[in-house]
């Protein structure tokens, strides 16, 4: 049987996890269809049937799937879950959002963050906050998977030529409206599809110095700002910047840490970054431990001399 990857879209893109994602379901064996549900979203389905690997981009279109809401999104994969072997989401918000509801719905055990796919019923996932890999062997009928999207290549976004199939939509269901969203517009690369990442910590002290220190060298590298969960509780930086354990798992080619401790939480977040920069004034700070560059010295005069030399 086919695996089905769920696609994370915004009604006229494909968004970088789903190419992960379908690297995965490859992995699985056996032909990939990609479910595009969403509103107007003609052009997102086009986007997807361009992606290499896939045999068939099934569509769903109504007003009740515009806005990703869990409940419709769910019943519109429920609709067609008997015809898959693999149901594979995106370890994103989105993913885990819908990934739980699917599963319990099907009466199957999910498995939360795969990061390898050693065959078409075994997994590997972290544990620990990544210091253990666990190896996970389902029996279920149908397998439901969120992929944690740093631990595989991005599918080809063009060069492949899927058929398109249009799906009768599922009505929109009573239990949840959508009202609004407040959406937050940089001209940044998104966090986690960065090539370059540069991040802070509490060390920095106020918002206005994050911004003072930090911004200047993410604009010279045309980096995405990241931060430790610490500097995102003291209020020095948004919600979504947070990279960690219980914020955005990125893995990108530099990742400049600068006035970051290492906390065990944000370590699971970052260390499969290709080339970590740790710039800390603690020389017994835990970041040293994954970093490939060290220098202890004080980040409110390093990082302005880096800047400027850049």
């Amino acid at each position: 049987m086919p695996a089905l990857v769920i696609a994370e879209h915004d009604n006229a893109t494909i968004k970088a996890a789903t190419l992960t994602t379908v690297t995965a379901g490859l992995a699985c064996g056996g032909d990939v269809h990609v479910l595009v549900a969403g509103e107007n979203a003609s052009a997102a389905v086009q986007s997807a049937a361009q992606v290499a690997g896939l045999s068939k981009v099934l569509h769903a279109d109504g007003a009740g799937l515009g806005h990703g809401l869990a409940e419709n999104v769910a019943e519109q994969i429920l609709a067609i879950a008997k015809n898959y072997s693999h149901i594979l989401f995106p370890a994103t918000a989105g993913g885990k959002n819908v990934a739980p509801r699917v599963a319990a719905l099907l009466d199957v055990a999910q498995i939360s963050d795969a990061t390898k796919v050693v065959s078409a019923d075994t997994f590997e996932r972290p544990i620990y906050a990544g210091n253990a890999i666990a190896t996970v062997q389902s029996t279920d009928a149908i397998k439901v998977i969120t992929v944690r999207t740093t631990g595989f290549d991005a599918a080809a976004a063009s060069g492949g030529s899927a058929a398109v199939e249009s799906l009768a939509a599922v009505g929109a269901s009573a239990a949840a409206t959508y009202v609004g969203s407040e959406i937050a517009r940089s001209d940044r690369p998104e966090l986690t599809a960065a090539k370059i990442i540069v991040s802070g910590g509490r060390a920095l002290g106020s918002s206005e110095k994050f911004n003072e220190v930090l911004t200047p060298l993410a604009d010279r590298l045309g980096a995405a700002l990241g931060a430790s969960r610490a500097a995102v509780d003291a209020g020095y930086a948004p919600n979504d910047w947070q990279v960690g354990q219980t914020g955005k798992i990125v893995a990108p080619q530099l990742y400049v840490a600068c006035g970051i401790s290492g906390a065990i939480q944000h370590l699971a977040g970052m260390k499969d970054s290709k080339v970590i920069v740790a710039i800390n004034k603690d020389p017994e700070a835990p970041i040293f431990s994954v970093a490939d560059f060290g220098l202890e010295a004080d980040l409110f005069t390093a990082v302005p001399d880096l800047t400027a030399n850049l």
